[in-house]
């Protein structure tokens, strides 16, 4: 597989609580140059983002993010916020309190009031596979296919694992066809990025990817 269409596949992203908006400037530099799907950044950075980038590239940002236990209405807000703010895509985080107590229809209303408020835009759903039992991790499959959501996505980098293949191939089993998946914490090397693809995630977060194909463009003109 070629780097390119790795790289085209990535959320080049920054989300690091003390980016400044040089960072976020730069990581959208190196985006457009290596024709990344978006940057991935916190809500704040967004309208700067997009006054930056333009229609040059995607904004995607995070809601209820990293821990999810935010009440609903919250993350509908920062959800909308965001899109008047100027995201094309929105990656929110589960509600996993809800999960553990087996609040299924009370997780569903989680997704769809943010699926509400972002209609027209891409929202990925993050489960967090790493706190999960698998059996939870099929029935939100399930869930997020029932909600319409465009992506669902492995982890959100912040907890006490990222993605694994077992959990990518799980995920494009267990959800609908038109749901894609995002794996996302942990991607290190391109060997991690192309067996992601090939077991079916079709988005990876990362900003490793890029920072490999700078490393390769450097030492090919030493």
């Amino acid at each position: 597989m070629e780097i390119s269409d790795i790289l085209n596949k990535c959320d080049h992203t920054l989300l690091r609580t003390d980016c400044t908006s040089e960072e976020i400037r730069t990581l959208c530099d190196e985006a457009i140059r290596f024709s990344c799907a978006s940057v991935c950044i916190p809500p704040c950075h967004v309208a700067g983002a997009k006054r930056y980038a333009g229609e040059r590239l995607k904004i995607c940002t995070v809601i209820g993010f990293p821990n999810g236990y935010m009440t609903t209405a919250a993350k509908a807000f920062e959800a909308g916020d965001a899109v008047k703010n100027g995201a094309d895509e929105i990656d929110m985080v589960i509600n996993l309190s809800m999960v553990k107590d087996k609040a299924w229809d009370a997780v569903k209303n989680d997704i769809l009031a943010v699926r509400r408020a972002t209609q027209g835009h891409v929202l990925k759903v993050i489960i967090e596979c790493c706190l999960l039992t698998d059996e939870e991790k099929v029935k939100l499959c399930g869930i997020v296919s029932e909600c319409k959501a465009d992506f669902i996505k492995t982890s959100t980098g912040f907890s006490k694992g990222g993605a694994t293949p077992e959990d990518v191939a799980l995920m494009r089993q267990y959800s609908a066809p038109e749901v894609k998946v995002k794996a996302a914490g942990g991607i290190g090397s391109l060997e991690d990025a192309e067996e992601f693809i090939r077991l079916g995630a079709e988005r990876l977060g990362t900003s490793r990817i890029v920072k490999l194909a700078i490393q390769m463009e450097n030492e090919g003109n030493e």
